[in-house]
């Protein structure tokens, strides 16, 4: 087997950097088109909705597992497999008329994604060190950030030009292309496998999840992405259905919502050396204005560009928070890359299935008041959680306790 070393060590990153964004683009390239396949397909906008929710809830669930299956039997050849696998069910779905079966297809995509996203994260992990590393794993949220911004714009075009179907024709070329490129440039990065042992990687999870910080930035993780999918279930029949616009115009609030999730995301990477907790909890108290400031403007306006001007604010906002905890979540274990990692953005994205789907259906988000609902109670329960945090890092800690760092 062809392993990473100092000769390929770069290309390696750089395939690894182009393929981070593949989750998103899985979730995110084909919600300008939610409204064409409720009709297409003969079905409802929940169930629409629901290839969304399943995707999100594999994708968190297999994540809880995956790290510890690649890092016992290896990152490369698993995540070859699965990039091959994601093609076909791409194929299945353009040629299916079923949303039943496109049900089944997105969960396998959930699992698929996860096996390639925990794999491509590790990499970093696996082959630097020291600052290299922190750099490395704080650049990779922002990268990861480009899907939102690049997904539903392109997707829009792709629904006004050629059909929804064209979204996953395009997810089939993406995985296929990169496919290539890592059969011929990347390889195995994982040094020495651990052996698989149930018992071990339970009490591995269980120290993990028992570890306060750590377990706290997976529910603030996960409810700051809730912004994100709330309004990309609830945009796209807002603006087409309500303003009667075309796709493309989703397509072009999905980027402005992404470009500012990606800016976010730089500006959480520029302060890098700033206090911890200063940083989130003074985001979280501006989110909070502009979010208030959403509902309480809700009856002066009837236009997408205001309620556009708070989602771009929130979702910077959520970004940079979003890119602080992921960073530390991601190298607090660092011994168990694959395991840290998978129970990070796994457990964050069944927090986020949960609470997104949730609240876009309780709510019936059909304007600029019901969207900064969800907003404010996302905001709230993330402030309960920081206040929490502060209380447990301002605790003595005992001496001996479960670190990765």
């Amino acid at each position: 087997m062809r392993y990473v070393t100092d000769s390929n060590r770069n290309i390696s990153a750089i395939l690894a950097f182009i393929l981070i964004p593949i989750s998103g683009f899985a979730m995110d390239v084909y919600v300008p088109s939610f409204p064409a396949m409720v009709q297409d397909l003969g079905t409802s906008v929940s169930n629409v909705r629901l290839t969304m929710t399943i995707f999100l809830i594999s994708y968190g669930v297999s994540q809880l597992f995956v790290g510890s299956i690649i890092d016992s039997y290896g990152r490369y050849k698993l995540c070859l497999a699965s990039l091959a696998a994601f093609v076909l069910t791409n194929i299945v779905i353009v040629l299916t008329k079923s949303v039943e079966v496109i049900f089944v297809m997105r969960a396998l995509q959930g699992f698929l994604i996860s096996i390639i996203m925990v794999s491509k994260r590790s990499l970093f992990i696996d082959v630097f060190e020291g600052d290299k590393q922190k750099h490395y794993t704080s650049l990779l949220s922002v990268v990861w950030s480009a899907a939102p911004v690049i997904a539903p714009f392109l997707g829009g075009y792709l629904q006004h030009v050629f059909a929804w179907r064209a979204n996953f024709y395009f997810l089939a070329i993406y995985a296929f292309v990169m496919l290539l490129l890592e059969l011929r440039y990347s390889g195995e990065t994982l040094a020495k496998t651990k052996p698989f042992h149930l018992g071990s990687v339970v009490n591995t999870y269980k120290k993990m999840i028992g570890t306060t910080d750590f377990a706290y930035g997976i529910v603030v993780l996960g409810l700051s992405y809730s912004m994100a999918i709330i309004f990309g279930m609830s945009a796209p029949f807002l603006i087409e259905n309500v303003f009667h616009y075309s796709p493309v115009v989703t397509g072009y609030a999905a980027l402005s919502s992404g470009i500012a999730l990606l800016l976010g995301g730089m500006l959480s990477k520029y302060m890098i050396a700033r206090d911890f907790m200063t940083k989130l909890t003074v985001a979280n108290f501006i989110q909070g204005a502009f979010a208030f400031a959403m509902f309480f403007t809700a009856g002066l306006f009837n236009s997408i560009f205001p309620i556009m001007f708070f989602v771009v604010a929130l979702h910077f906002l959520m970004g940079f928070m979003y890119n602080i905890y992921f960073t530390y979540c991601l190298t607090r274990f660092p011994e168990s890359a694959g395991i840290s990692g998978g129970i990070t953005s796994g457990g964050g994205y069944i927090v986020t299935s949960f609470f997104s789907y949730l609240l876009a259906s309780a709510l019936n988000i059909h304007n600029q008041e019901t969207f900064a609902i969800s907003y404010i109670i996302l905001i709230v329960l993330i402030g309960v959680m920081l206040l929490f945090l502060r209380a447990y890092l301002n605790k003595p800690k005992p001496v001996n306790t479960f670190k990765g760092d």
